[in-house]
């Protein structure tokens, strides 16, 4: 499944970030000092419901790595015949067009309790990422900085709820384990600890990346502290501007949060070359890598961003094992229901390479269910229930139904 979502376009949103500030316009429902506000939680990442312009519902996801709000689709903004003040292209590596986009001023963007005026949005010519396809769901865009920086944001994972509450207003329960970050051009760093080997331990930098659905992403560094594990599968592990990011994943020993140690987390290691153009810039601003929401949904999460702290609560998630794609299978959802899934990738040498399972087969049938029923994150379930799992699938290639059989395994 595609890993790096969304929150790619801090270098565009930067241009316009002071405009965008100035006539930033979050606030409560009047009389109100908090709102919860029920979420999705979809490969990770949290949806939100949210009305622009008071006439058109969609859904967007809470990114704590961009600093201006954006809409994925111009599609949308089109609909509300919305006038647009600048339009802007980025070109990624060797001069190739990437990206059109334009800003479009004084929109609302209202959340159940939560008013909005006066926005500076970001709009894509055209939904470049594939979220649609990639998390099985409609989504139309991406809300970051506005809204952490004007509220204490209360993330449930496991209860699926959003809380909104005035700074003034907020007092930490006893059972959080608070650390403190630093808020550097609009986003969340947190300097903590990481278990490489049995006897290397590594002071790194990482930025606290909600919009991410990896577990961790890390910058192989010179002197070879941070490097690829000997053991490790080469892989797609996300979808940038340009398109697929490839790179490695490994596993390392643990890494500290607070009072909390996780054990045996998966790292992404990308290729420079194909990520370049799609990291979240970062300016001048050092760090290590990021810490996404495999890692962020095993806890309750409170962003504190006018304090410089976050709070941190573990969840049933908690010990859930770390696990990557057991059946090398990669799937896109299709159609206008979403209930199509076609493989868009095999790893090689993985339980569905060895099945013959081919890039563009249809996946029908998992154990006697069919696909047709189920959403996507259902599937991937199926897909990863537990090493040593067997798996009757059925695929549709060229409209010829084949039955193959897959044992799950863990390859790392």
């Amino acid at each position: 499944m595609v890993q790096r979502i969304a929150g790619i376009l801090v270098a565009l949103s930067a241009s316009f970030c002071t405009q965008a500030q100035e006539v930033l316009g979050f606030s409560l429902a009047e009389g109100r000092q908090k709102v919860s506000i029920p979420i999705q939680i979809q490969n990770n990442l949290v949806i939100v419901p949210v009305v622009l312009n008071g006439q058109l519902p969609l859904k967007f996801i809470l990114d704590t790595g961009v600093r201006t709000s954006i809409l994925t689709e111009k599609l949308y903004s089109d609909i509300l015949n919305l006038s647009y003040s600048r339009r802007y292209s980025i070109a990624g590596p060797g001069g190739e067009k990437l990206v059109e986009a334009y800003v479009t001023n004084n929109v609302s963007l209202t959340l159940p309790g939560v008013n909005s005026r006066g926005h500076a949005l970001l709009v894509l010519e055209k939904d470049y990422l594939e979220l649609r396809n990639t998390l099985g769901m409609d989504v139309h865009g991406v809300l970051g900085y506005e809204l952490f920086s004007r509220f204490i944001v209360d993330i449930d994972y496991e209860q699926r709820v959003l809380t909104l509450m005035l700074p003034e207003r907020f007092k930490p329960g006893r059972r959080y384990a608070k650390l403190p970050i630093s808020i550097e051009d609009t986003k969340p760093y947190v300097e903590t600890t990481i278990q490489v080997s049995d006897t290397a331990h590594v002071a790194v930098k990482l930025m606290m990346d909600s919009g991410a659905s990896h577990g961790l992403l890390l910058e192989q560094t010179e002197n070879g502290q941070i490097r690829v594990p000997d053991k490790h599968v080469n892989s797609i592990i996300g979808r940038g501007l340009g398109g697929v990011i490839t790179g490695q994943i490994g596993r390392i020993k643990s890494i500290q949060l607070g009072r909390y140690e996780l054990e045996g987390p998966l790292v992404n290691f990308p290729d420079e070359y194909s990520y370049r153009d799609t990291l979240k810039t970062s300016g001048s601003v050092f760090r290590n890598g990021t810490i996404g929401g495999e890692v962020l949904s095993r806890f309750h999460v409170i962003f504190d961003f006018p304090r410089e702290v976050v709070y941190l609560k573990k969840n049933a998630a908690y010990r859930k094992g770390f696990f990557y794609n057991m059946s090398g299978i990669t799937l896109k959802a299709k159609g206008s229901r979403l209930r199509n899934f076609e493989v868009t990738n095999v790893r090689p040498d993985s339980p569905a390479a060895r099945a013959d399972i081919k890039t563009g087969d249809d996946l029908v049938v998992i154990n006697g269910a069919r696909t047709s029923d189920l959403t996507l994150d259902e599937v991937i379930a199926f897909l990863n229930q537990k090493p040593g799992k067997k798996l009757h699938l059925e695929v549709s290639r060229q409209g010829e139904r084949l039955k193959k059989l897959i044992t799950l395994e863990n390859s790392l």
